[in-house]
C-alpha cells in the first residue's frame, strides 16, 4: 500500500485508541491542532471545487472527522476530570475567551454552539435532504435527455456512458450527503452535553476530591470546559460550513471565490447605488466619519469595474486575433485549414434571425429534429451541421454544402410566406414568383397580410423556417449515401455490437471489412432503403459473404431479406401498380452484362440504351399524369443494372425486383417498356 493510504489506516486506528487509552497532554495538544488543520483544509477544498463530485469522498470524510473530534472530546474529558489539566491548547483557548469572567466565556461558547446547530447545521441538513430528493426525481429526465442526444448523433456512446455514470454518482453522492449531514447535527448536540458534564462534574470533583473552594473550582473547570468546547466547536463549525458549501454548490466553470467575485460584481452601477445609501447614513447620528470611507471604497470599486468592463471586449478581441495569428504562423497549424466540415449550412445576413435564438429563430432546434427524423426513417446518424453566416451570399440566400461542395441552394424572405398553387392560380394572389426548393414546384412569396386569403383560395402556405427545414430534409435523404462514411459505419457497427456482439464478430473483420460494409449500406441508402434494421442486414451478410465479396451482389441479397420493409414502403393497399419490361428486353439486358475481375457492368449499344431511356421516360410521364408513383419492376438478375442505366436520366424512378416483394402483394402492370 502507498504511504498516503497507510496514514489513513493508522489514523482510524488512532481514533479507536483515543477512546480507550489516556493520552499525554502534549500529544493531546498536538492532535487538537491537527483537528483544526484538517477542518481548514476541508473548507478550503470545498470553496475551490467547481462541482460537488470533485469532492465525492466528503460524506465518508465527514464521518471520520466527526469520529476523530468525538475521540478528542473523550480524551480531553478524561484529562479534565482526571487530572484537572488538558494541555496548553485548551487552557489558552479558555483564557482567551473567558478573559477573567467565566459567565461571559460560557455564554460565548453557547452562542457558537447555537450558530452551528440552528443556523448552519440545520440549513445544511435541509439542503442535503432536498438536493437528494430532487436529484433522484431528475434522474429519469436526465437519462432520457442523454438517450435523445445519442439518438440525434450529438454525442457518441462513450460520452453517453460517461454522462450516465455521472448521474448515478450524483445520486449516490447526494444520498450519502443526506445521511452524513446527520453526523454534524449529532456532533453539535454531543458537544453541548460533553461541556455541561465537564463543567458540573468538574466543579464537584474540584471541591470534593481536590479541596478547592467553590469560586476556584467554578473558575478552573469553566476555563477548561469552555476551552475544550471551543477547540472542538471551531473545527466543527468549519466542517458544518463546508457541508453547506458542498450541498449548495452547483456546477460552474470556476470555484466559489471566482463565482462570487464575478457575479456579485457583475453590475458596477449597483456599487454606486450602495455607496450612495451608505453615504446618506452619515446624515444620521452615525456620522460621516464612519460611513464616508465605506462609501468611497464602493464608489472607487464601481468606477474601476465599469472601466474594466468597457475595455474587456476590445482586449478579448485583440487577444483572440493575436492567438489566431500566432496559431497560423506555425506552418504545422496551416493543415487545420484543409479540413472540411461534413455538412455546412451558410446563409446571407438577412437570414441571421432564422438561426439566432435571441431573435426567435429555431433553426438549430429544427435541424436537431431533422437529424432525429433521418435516424428514425433511414437508420443513419447525420453528422453535426455547421451553421454560419456568409456575407458573400445574397442577403436572402442560403446554401448547403457537403464535404466542401455546394449541393443545394435557395432563397428565403423572412417577412413573407411561400404559397403553392392548388392547380389553378388565383389572380388576386400576387407575390414574388419562385420555385419551392425541396420539390421544384412553382410558388410565390406572398406578404404576411395575404396569408389568410391564400389559404382560403386553396393555396398551401408555408412559413420560411418550414421551407428551409423541408428542403434540408429532402437533401439529406437524397445524399444520405454520401453522408455515410467509414466513421459513421463504425458507429453503427459498435451500436449493434452492444446488443448482438456475436453477429458483428461473425461478419467483421473476418468476412467483410468496414469499407465493404459501408459500400453495402451506401447502396441501400442510394435507393432510399432504410438501414435501421441492422440485425437483418448483418445476418444476410453473414450468410452470403462467404460466397461472394461483390458488394453490389451482397446489396441485392440484403434487399431481398428486407422484402417486407420494401413492400411496406411502396405498396399502398394490396395492389402494386408497376411498369414492367418485356421478356425480350430483360433477356437482352441480361446477355449484355459483362463480368470482369473488377466487377460487372452493363454493355449495351448506344442506340439500344437511348431507346430504353426514351421508352421508360414515356411510361413514367404517363404514370405521372395519372398521379401514380413511377415504379419499374424487373427480374432480380438485372435489377441493379436497370437502376444504374436509368438513374442518370431518371433518378427518381424506383426499380424493384420480384424477389423484393411479399407474396401477398398483387402486382398490376400499367405499362410495358419494349425497346425491340
Amino acid at each position: 500500500m502507498k504511504p498516503r493510504e497507510l496514514i489513513v489506516l493508522f489514523g482510524v486506528i488512532l481514533i479507536v485508541l483515543m477512546l480507550i487509552i489516556p493520552l499525554p497532554n502534549v500529544l493531546l495538544s498536538f492532535l487538537i491542532i491537527v483537528n483544526i488543520s484538517l477542518a481548514l483544509i476541508v473548507i478550503l477544498v470545498s470553496m475551490n471545487m467547481k462541482e460537488p463530485l470533485e469532492f465525492s469522498i466528503f460524506p465518508s470524510l465527514l464521518l471520520l472527522l466527526t469520529l476523530f473530534r468525538l475521540g478528542l472530546n473523550v480524551s480531553t474529558t478524561r484529562a479534565i476530570l482526571g487530572k484537572g489539566d488538558a494541555g496548553v491548547v485548551i487552557e489558552t483557548f479558555g483564557n482567551f475567551v473567558i478573559g477573567g469572567n467565566a459567565l461571559v466565556g460560557f455564554v460565548v461558547f453557547l452562542i457558537l454552539v447555537i450558530i452551528q446547530f440552528i443556523v448552519i447545521t440545520k440549513g445544511a441538513e435541509r439542503v442535503s435532504e432536498v438536493a437528494a430528493r430532487f436529484t433522484l426525481d431528475a434522474m429519469p429526465g436526465k437519462q432520457m435527455a442523454i438517450d435523445a442526444d445519442l439518438n440525434a448523433g450529438l454525442i457518441n456512446e462513450q460520452v453517453a456512458r460517461e454522462r450516465r455514470d455521472k448521474i448515478e454518482r450524483e445520486a449516490d453522492f447526494y444520498g450519502a450527503m443526506d445521511g452524513a449531514s446527520k453526523f454534524v447535527k449529532g456532533d453539535a448536540i454531543a458537544s453541548i452535553i460533553i461541556v455541561t458534564i465537564n463543567l458540573i462534574v468538574g466543579m464537584i470533583i474540584g471541591m470534593v476530591q481536590q479541596g478547592m473552594s467553590l469560586n476556584d473550582s467554578v473558575h478552573h473547570f469553566t476555563l477548561l470546559s469552555v476551552g475544550d468546547g471551543l477547540v472542538s466547536q471551531i473545527p466543527a463549525l468549519l466542517i458544518s460550513t463546508a457541508t453547506g458549501i458542498v450541498v449548495t454548490r452547483a456546477a460552474s466553470d470556476g470555484n466559489l471565490g471566482q463565482d462570487i467575485s464575478r457575479q456579485m460584481l457583475a453590475y458596477p452601477t449597483m456599487l454606486f447605488v450602495a455607496g450612495g445609501v451608505i453615504l446618506l447614513l452619515g446624515l444620521t447620528p452615525i456620522g460621516f466619519m464612519v460611513t464616508a470611507p465605506v462609501a468611497l471604497l464602493l464608489f472607487i470599486g464601481g468606477y474601476l469595474l465599469r472601466r474594466n468592463m468597457a475595455n474587456a471586449p476590445m482586449a478579448e478581441q485583440e487577444a483572440a486575433i493575436g492567438l489566431e495569428e500566432e496559431h497560423f504562423k506555425n506552418p504545422e497549424n496551416v493543415v487545420d485549414l484543409l479540413q472540411n466540415d461534413p455538412i455546412e449550412f451558410e446563409f446571407g445576413y438577412a437570414l441571421v434571425p432564422l438561426a439566432d435564438a435571441n431573435q426567435g429563430g429555431d433553426l438549430l432546434d429544427r435541424i436537431v429534429m431533422i437529424r432525429r427524423q433521418i435516424a428514425s426513417e433511414l437508420g443513419l446518424v447525420i453528422p453535426v451541421v455547421r451553421i454560419r453566416d456568409n456575407i458573400q451570399l445574397e442577403p436572402n440566400a442560403y446554401r448547403l454544402k457537403i464535404k466542401g461542395s455546394e449541393i443545394a441552394r435557395g432563397t428565403l424572405f423572412l417577412d413573407h410566406y411561400l404559397a403553392m398553387s392548388p392547380g389553378e392560380d388565383d389572380p388576386t394572389i400576387t407575390g414574388i414568383d419562385t420555385t419551392e426548393p425541396a420539390f421544384g414546384l412553382p410558388a410565390k412569396w406572398i406578404p404576411e397580410g395575404m396569408k389568410d386569403q391564400a389559404e382560403l383560395a386553396g393555396y398551401t402556405v408555408v412559413d420560411p423556417p418550414s421551407v428551409v427545414s423541408t428542403h434540408l430534409t429532402e437533401v439529406f435523404k437524397q445524399y444520405a449515401h454520401e453522408l455515410l462514411g467509414r466513421k459513421e459505419t463504425t458507429q453503427l457497427i459498435n451500436h449493434l455490437r452492444e446488443s448482438d456482439a456475436t453477429l458483428v464478430e461473425e461478419v467483421t473483420p473476418d468476412l467483410l471489412s468496414v469499407g465493404e460494409i459501408q459500400k453495402v449500406l451506401a447502396n441501400l441508402l442510394r435507393e432510399h432503403v432504410s438501414i435501421r434494421n441492422l440485425p437483418v442486414i448483418f445476418e444476410t451478410l453473414a450468410d452470403y459473404a462467404r460466397l461472394t465479396k461483390d458488394t453490389d451482389l451482397l446489396t441485392e441479397y440484403v434487399r431481398q431479406a428486407l422484402s417486407r420493409q420494401i413492400t411496406q414502403q411502396y405498396v399502398r393497399g394490396d395492389v402494386l401498380k408497376v411498369i414492367t419490361l418485356t421478356p425480350n428486353l430483360e433477356e437482352k439486358i441480361a446477355q449484355s452484362i459483362q463480368k470482369t475481375e473488377h466487377g460487372n457492368y452493363l454493355a449495351l449499344e448506344p442506340d439500344v440504351t437511348q431507346t430504353i431511356l426514351n421508352e421508360v421516360a414515356q411510361q413514367i410521364q404517363m404514370q405521372k399524369d395519372l398521379d401514380q408513383e413511377p415504379i419499374l419492376l424487373c427480374s432480380p438478375v438485372i435489377r441493379p443494372y436497370v437502376k444504374q442505366l436509368i438513374s442518370r436520366v431518371l433518378p427518381q424512378v424506383v426499380v424493384l425486383s420480384y424477389n423484393e416483394l411479399e407474396p401477398t402483394v398483387e402486382i398490376q402492370s400499367i405499362g410495358v417498356v419494349n425497346a425491340a
